[in-house]
């Protein structure tokens, strides 16, 4: 069938979000009928009754790095209910060597440490709440279907796009991870689209005038949904945010992006796997409050230490043309415009 322009709503020359796909997405969140996994057939984690001290804390904004198993910290958090916006990147089950970390479960074990570490970042969300969860193929589908009976509603499948995928000859190179935006409540979470604007392939490739006729925001869009550009690739070893003895880790201008469009200055935001501490250093330079929680007290000292001393070292990456193509040339045999 053939795409028809949708004249519902009042933005001259363009189209709007398909009105089936939010409606989809909500009634997915409302639904009660029952989505049976496999790793729901292991035990459910107990976790532990104490409450932990955080081992690093420092003020204006706060900012506190606790160590130990998210599963046994988030539960104990005086902020239950009242963190704005989680943002995970967990382990990926993929035999990488972590400090401490059994990285090579069963399908079955690993799939119930994912339901169980994700219903602790749900419960400790407030109502206005969003979680965004960083993951490959291989566990994206159970996620958001976990993530569909718990009741949040997805309000976008994004994907991170990189260039420097490991080489084989096996399959297809991976180049990308998913990037998986639930929320609470898809009408009252926090959303900030003037945040995160970038200039249009409209305005930086066609040179189109209809996008600089806008009453606001000229030639600048919201991010699309799948991402890549400049600062957005694999951090690697000659990166200057590279921290070594880190694996996976994200850049500054994604954190960036999930914290502008997500959270306000004085929020609260939480990482479960705080890794290298991308999270908490960008929250921390955006004047967002963070907790992290780090398995490895290795890992945890290495991302204090960037978060405390260091700092973000990447600012200003919004905004920039993420267009693919060169901008276009005046016709040939025809003068440009002056």
């Amino acid at each position: 069938m053939a795409e028809q322009k949708n004249t519902l709503f009042d933005r001259p020359g363009g189209y709007a979000m398909p009105t089936g796909t939010a409606e989809a997405n909500r009634e997915a969140a409302r639904s009660k009928a029952p989505i049976v996994l496999p790793g729901d057939s292991e035990p459910s984690y107990v976790p532990a009754d104490s409450i932990l001290e955080p081992r690093f804390v420092a003020k204006d904004p706060d900012a506190r790095v606790y160590v130990g198993d998210c599963r046994d910290v988030l539960p104990n958090l005086p902020e239950h209910g009242k963190v704005d916006l989680v943002f995970a990147d967990p382990p990926f089950n993929w035999d990488v060597p972590y400090d401490g970390w059994k990285d090579d479960m069963s399908r079955a074990q690993y799939e119930r440490f994912t339901y169980d570490w994700l219903d602790a970042c749900i419960d400790v969300l407030s109502p206005t709440g969003s979680l965004w969860v960083n993951i490959p193929d291989d566990t994206a589908a159970e996620i958001v279907l976990h993530l569909k009976r718990r009741g949040l509603t997805m309000i976008n499948w994004c994907v991170w796009h990189f260039r420097f995928g490991q080489c084989r000859h096996s399959s297809f190179i991976l180049s990308k991870v998913h990037v998986l935006y639930f929320a609470k409540s898809a009408d009252e979470r926090t959303w900030n689209p003037d945040e995160i604007l970038e200039q249009s392939d409209r305005a930086s490739i066609y040179n189109d005038a209809r996008t600089m006729a806008k009453e606001t925001n000229k030639g600048m869009r919201v991010p699309m949904d799948v991402w890549y550009g400049p600062y957005l690739g694999r951090i690697q070893g000659n990166n200057k945010e590279r921290r070594h003895g880190h694996h996976n880790q994200i850049p500054e201008a994604y954190l960036e992006r999930v914290l502008r469009s997500c959270s306000n200055p004085g929020d609260l935001v939480l990482d479960p796997f705080l890794g290298s501490g991308t999270t908490s250093t960008v929250a921390r330079a955006l004047d967002r409050r963070s907790i992290g929680v780090e398995y490895s007290e290795v890992n945890a000292q290495s991302a204090w230490d960037r978060i405390s001393n260091v700092g973000m070292v990447r600012t200003g990456t919004t905004g920039a043309s993420s267009a693919i193509h060169a901008k276009r040339g005046a016709r040939k045999g025809t003068k440009a415009s002056s």
